[in-house]
């Protein structure tokens, strides 16, 4: 005994089975789309994280080294440095053990020299202003005087030795600069 159902609109199920079907199939198909589209979404939000995180990570890093290389730049320097320091010690006991200044001293030129062939090394050269014209940007003028020998405006005499890194002015030549021949 089969009864004949009905859909709300009075027309017989067994029509619109195969377009409900269809419906849901399509449905279904929708939500595997939304489902799928929900995963790529997770996927890229998870990658988006990982990348942030990963940024956070280099910036920390980056600024780490940044510091240590900054702390640490003049242990190249330092490292050549200390054994002049050793010839200095050296220098010092001789002499105290020989009692003779010229000994002393002859040890302080070899030293001196060692040092400033280890600063040029560093690219640490000595600015040369004797007789040269006044240069503000590597000579500071501690003071004015006359002269016959030096043009004006040229150095006389140099009161401390600049010194330059590579093109930079570590500390400037301290001179003294020619007015040129004294008037009267």
């Amino acid at each position: 005994m089969a009864v004949n159902q009905t859909a709300k609109n009075d027309e017989p199920l067994e029509g619109n089975t195969e377009d409900a079907l269809d419906a849901a199939m399509a449905d279904v198909a929708g939500l595997d789309a939304v489902a799928a589209d929900n995963a790529e979404l997770k996927a890229e939000k998870d990658r988006s994280l990982r990348l942030q995180a990963e940024m956070e990570n280099l910036r920390t890093r980056t600024a780490r080294e940044i510091s240590e290389q900054a702390r640490y730049a003049s242990l190249p320097l330092i490292r050549d440095l200390l054994p002049v320091v050793d010839n200095i010690d050296r220098a010092i006991d001789a002499a105290s053990q020989t009692g003779e200044a010229s000994s002393l001293l002859e040890g302080f030129k070899l030293v001196r020299q060692q040092l400033l062939s280890t600063l040029e090394q560093h690219n640490c050269l000595r600015i040369e202003a004797l007789g040269e014209p006044f240069d503000p940007q590597f000579h500071a003028a501690i003071m004015q005087q006359p002269s016959g020998e030096v043009p004006a405006n040229h150095v006389l005499l140099v009161a401390q030795a600049g010194y330059k890194l590579h093109d930079r002015v570590v500390r400037p030549a301290q001179v003294i600069i020619s007015t040129g021949p004294a008037a009267g």
